[in-house]
């Protein structure tokens, strides 16, 4: 047991807060995606309501941090804890901030308090000089539903194993065991270690109940795959048929595949290499590489620039990005020198996340926070948000996680991603002026309080403490756009997907909601929703030239890491000046990826559809009343945000 100590909310405050009826976002179709994602089945079989949740949530951060005192000899205060828990808990309740995805879902379990926090982290990176390490290493953090980006550097000594004279190795049903056989794969070509075969019999069959983490089995299945995958990669580098950056973009990718194909666990992969690396720049092209497209998806690829000579092959990423959106860019000079843009800070980082909105170093790891300033109705609330928000985050990486390599580089920087979400509906509202002063002083406040709780904790403050994210299913909750994004349209069906023999699914069709069968699976259901935003301005009305404009002031004002987003472009009228919107902007961003936008890419049972007003009301007065205190079964999707579905980057 890692963490010993517990944090209680006074019994008649949780009394209180279970009898609130929380304010959803999207006309209640936050709701819907909180039932389907963070929602967990109770110890006594019941299903978790929204206060549960909060309740779960701010009872774990705080027994976090009480435990860490209590194991270093510094003065805990219960009744001061007591008083800020509550006020933590009813900002949290209203979503005025949120934990990230991964904190909603699993903070407070036994779970985290026996094993550790790396299941509570959104986001991390690894060097693969060492392939085999690095390689373990990403499994186990993708398995912990952590998004993993990775380079190029694998020095590519390998060679063909002795597969006449081969072990057996009896694969443990753990996430260990599942680690382990890969890394026994890997050895054998990397490292001159035996040949295996491999037992499955240990494994649990698809459907069962996984225990500790939630969620359901996948079977054998999807690892039996992986070691068919690696094996012929491995072969096919050792015989010369494919290169070294292949080798290695395809064995991640191949990892994150059957990663994803385990169910609850869902995170995401990013690929860093050389804008002078032709394999790389053209990974995606199926025309060229047809045998990648199984697997191909799963990671976004993005450039490193990082000498002036890079930067000269930005009108060729240009012709990329045209063509399919990739690769993105990540610029290493402004990560290793700058906080915000013009504010220098000395990196050591030279990784970055899936999403793109934290830079890493090796084995690192980040844990983020969201506040919602739409959502507060005050400057008092807001400016709690803040402060509870930045607690949340710092105090995450006070509890370690169950690797030691990335507990030396989690202890010395304490990274964390304070972000926004709702940030162009913000700007609608008050506008860029106003938003850009209040930006500037909420960062000094973040990097007072991080500086105040490190003191208290006795430990470094954090390297840098601000982001923003692309937000995925957090915002639906809130009912707020995306991190920095606007929405698709004013009005919109939102369609949810989920097996037909899903509990939710099941409750779902019984209410009455509007559903289909999902013509590209199936054993899949759609179900439909009709949403409005607050902001009346749509991607469509939004010049590529506004996006950047305002990626680069987030980056000067406020994000101390980065800033991810995608920005959108009007293939036809735009994507003639691409090259000359990199050449402006490159210089004075950290990250950033691109999109066309294509009218022919309007396909049937799109994840959001615009629609008109009149559309939205007649749906809106179809829509049922759901009763969600007859819903119970389901221990949520654990879908973390740095999710390959719920990032485009």
């Amino acid at each position: 047991m890692i963490v010993t100590e517990r944090f209680r909310l006074d019994e008649q405050f949780k009394k209180s807060l279970l009898k609130q009826k929380p304010d959803f976002g999207f006309d209640g179709f936050g709701e819907v995606v909180y039932y389907r994602t963070y929602s967990r089945k109770k110890a006594d079989g019941s299903q978790e309501k929204w206060a549960d949740t909060v309740i779960r949530a701010i009872e774990g951060i705080l027994s976090i941090r009480k435990n860490h005192y209590i194991e270093q000899g510094l003065k805990w205060n219960d009744d001061f804890w007591l008083d800020y828990a509550h006020r933590m808990a009813k900002s949290c309740f209203s979503m005025h901030w949120l934990p990230p995805g991964r904190g909603l879902w699993i903070m407070g379990t036994q779970y985290i308090y026996e094993r550790g926090s790396a299941a509570l982290y959104n986001c991390g990176a690894v060097d693969t000089t060492d392939l085999v390490l690095s390689a373990d290493w990403a499994m186990d953090m993708l398995m912990s539903g952590v998004g993993v980006g990775f380079n190029t550097q694998w020095n590519g000594e390998a060679s063909l194993p002795d597969k006449k004279k081969r072990k057996l190795y009896k694969i443990e049903d753990s996430k260990e065991g599942w680690v382990k056989s890969v890394r026994l794969m890997l050895e054998s070509y990397c490292k001159g270690a035996p040949f295996y075969d491999y037992d499955y019999s240990l494994i649990r069959p698809a459907g069962s109940p996984i225990r500790g983490f939630g969620g359901t089995a996948s079977g054998p299945e999807p690892l039996k795959e992986l070691h068919r995958r690696l094996e012929q990669i491995m072969d096919a580098y050792c015989m010369g048929k494919i290169d070294k950056t292949r080798c290695i973009v395809d064995v991640f990718n191949s990892i994150g595949v059957c990663v994803v194909a385990g169910n609850v666990r869902r995170s995401a992969e990013i690929a860093l290499g050389s804008p002078h690396d032709e394999t790389f720049l053209h990974l995606k092209d199926y025309r060229r590489f047809p045998e990648r497209e199984e697997i191909g998806w799963m990671s976004n690829n993005s450039v490193m620039l990082k000498h002036p000579e890079d930067f000269e092959k930005l009108p060729e990423i240009a012709q990329l990005v045209r063509q399919n959106g990739e690769p993105g860019i990540f610029n290493l000079v402004n990560v290793q020198k700058y906080g915000r843009f013009g504010k220098e800070c000395v990196d050591k980082a030279w990784l970055t996340n899936p999403c793109g909105e934290i830079a890493l170093e090796s084995f690192e790891l980040c844990n983020l926070a969201e506040i919602f300033p739409t959502r507060c109705k005050s400057e008092k609330e807001y400016e709690e948000a803040v402060e509870f928000a930045t607690f949340y985050a710092a105090t995450v990486s006070l509890l370690p996680t169950h690797r030691s390599e990335t507990n030396r580089v989690v202890t010395r920087n304490r990274r964390t991603g304070v972000s926004i979400s709702g940030i162009t509906d913000w700007m609608e509202k008050i506008g860029a002026a106003r938003m850009t002063r209040i930006l500037r002083k909420t960062y000094a406040r973040v990097r007072e309080i991080n500086e105040k709780l490190a003191k208290e904790a006795g430990i470094p403050a954090s390297l840098k403490v601000t982001t923003i994210k692309p937000s995925g299913t957090l915002s639906l909750l809130a009912g707020v756009s995306p991190g920095m994004n606007f929405p698709v349209s004013k009005y919109a069906i939102r369609r949810l997907r989920m097996g037909k023999e899903s509990v939710l699914a099941k409750f779902l069709k019984k209410a009455g909601i509007p559903h289909m069968p999902d013509i590209y699976s199936e054993k899949t259901e759609v179900f439909e929703f009709p949403i409005s935003y607050t902001n009346s301005r749509s991607i469509n009305t939004v010049t590529a030239w506004e996006q950047f404009s305002i990626l680069a002031m987030l980056q000067r004002e406020w994000s101390d890491n980065m800033v991810s987003c995608t920005i959108s472009f009007d293939e036809r009228n735009e994507g003639n000046q691409i090259e000359h919107m990199l050449a402006m902007f490159a210089p004075v961003i950290k990250s950033a990826s691109m999109l066309p936008r294509r009218e022919e890419e309007i396909y049937k049972q799109m994840p959001v559809e615009p629609i008109t007003k009149d559309e939205y009301e007649k749906r809106v007065k179809r829509m049922p009343e759901i009763d969600w205190n007859s819903f119970g079964g389901s221990d949520g999707a654990g879908e973390g945000y740095c999710s390959i579905l719920a990032c485009n980057i």
